[in-house]
């Protein structure tokens, strides 16, 4: 089976399956880290060549560079290669006012030293509040990395067509937007999809999974309130209260379910081949700590989703809207019950608390 990938840019391609690492970071239930960054290896010699990470994800970076290392030690540089890793850059919320161009630099030079790569391939720039300090800093200094080698290729992470479009104005050449985009969350449809083709980005999509609520796992199950033992799971099943009430969302479930037997595959491979099949849409960020979902993970390029069941789904969502506004709009209000369970010191503040606790 022949896995999809997909140019970025010229040169430059990508799996259109990315391995998320948000799962391996603090915070998300205990984590083998000798067996999670052995089965690193499975995904890589599977197709998903591209890994995505980030400085704020306590350990990831490093499980990673372990994971290149070894690969580079044991089977060449060659195959080593091969592995695409994008992380984020995100400077502390309590960071911003006063944050100095060296400052950012020194985040690459750590990126760069856990992955053990002497070039980032793509580095996804945010701000937490563009009214806090000088964004332009970070993008500046990330354009100067660029020209000495450091970085590859810019992009930016959880901003709309707003906040994006005054950097294209001043001549940077972002890439890719990573957004949240799922069945249950469609915000990027509100103006940034159209955007994004006019202006050559392409979207790397998060949230696919919800966490893991559009699997099997929750078919037919009660609603389990808020009580998880991470924050990806506290998060989505935010989403789920916008989506509409736990009926409607199992609902969804039963209908992905029909749609993947009728197909031979799972429902989460549904529901991520619905994301990938969007416009302007060049990859899904599939959470997994470990490869024992890989083949599941694999379905999503065996199958075309048909319109009978596009029309299926449709019928769900029409009465579903789902989140309203712009990409991250719910998240950015720090106050808000969905931006109250973030943590937003990781780089310095590895046990940051959430607001509002403790």
């Amino acid at each position: 089976m022949s896995l999809d990938t997909i140019q970025l840019r010229p040169g430059y391609a990508i799996s259109r399956v990315i391995k998320g690492g948000w799962q391996l970071a603090g915070d998300h239930g205990p984590v083998e880290r000798t067996d999670a960054v052995r089965d690193m290896e499975a995904f890589l010699d599977a197709g998903i060549t591209t890994f995505d990470c980030a400085d704020i994800y306590v350990g990831v970076e490093e499980m990673i560079g372990d994971f290149i290392g070894d690969i580079r030690a044991r089977r060449g540089a060659a195959v080593a290669n091969r592995v695409r890793v994008h992380t984020k850059l995100v400077p502390d919320l309590g960071l911003l006012e006063n944050i100095q161009a060296k400052d950012v630099e020194a985040i690459i030079d750590r990126s760069l030293k856990r992955l053990q790569i002497e070039q980032l391939h793509l580095v996804q720039f945010f701000w937490w509040d563009v009214s806090l300090g000088n964004p332009q800093v970070g993008l500046e200094v990330l354009k100067r990395c660029q020209e000495k080698g450091k970085v590859a290729h810019l992009g930016v992470t959880n901003w709309d067509a707003a906040e994006t479009q005054p950097f294209l104005d001043t001549g940077f050449d972002v890439v890719s937007t990573q957004v949240q985009y799922s069945l249950l969350d469609r915000r990027p449809e509100n103006g940034l999809t159209n955007w994004a083709l006019a202006n050559d980005v392409q979207l790397l999509c998060y949230g696919t999974l919800a966490g893991g609520f559009l699997t099997e796992r929750w078919l037919d199950q009660p609603d389990p309130g808020f009580e998880f033992e991470n924050r990806s799971l506290i998060k989505y099943r935010l989403i789920i209260d916008e989506f509409g009430s736990w009926e409607t969302f199992q609902r969804l479930l039963r209908v992905l379910k029909s749609i993947g037997d009728k197909h031979s595959v799972s429902l989460s491979s549904v529901a991520t081949r619905w994301v990938l099949d969007k416009p302007r849409v060049a990859a899904a960020i599939v959470g997994a700590r470990y490869a024992r979902h890989l083949p599941q993970t694999l379905e999503v390029f065996r199958f075309a989703i048909d319109g009978e069941d596009k029309a299926a789904i449709q019928a769900v969502l029409a009465a579903a809207p789902g989140p309203q506004g712009s990409v991250f709009a719910l998240e950015r209000d720090r106050n808000g019950r969905h931006g109250r369970i973030m943590k937003y010191n990781l780089n310095t503040k590895p046990d940051d608390k959430v607001l509002g606790s403790g």
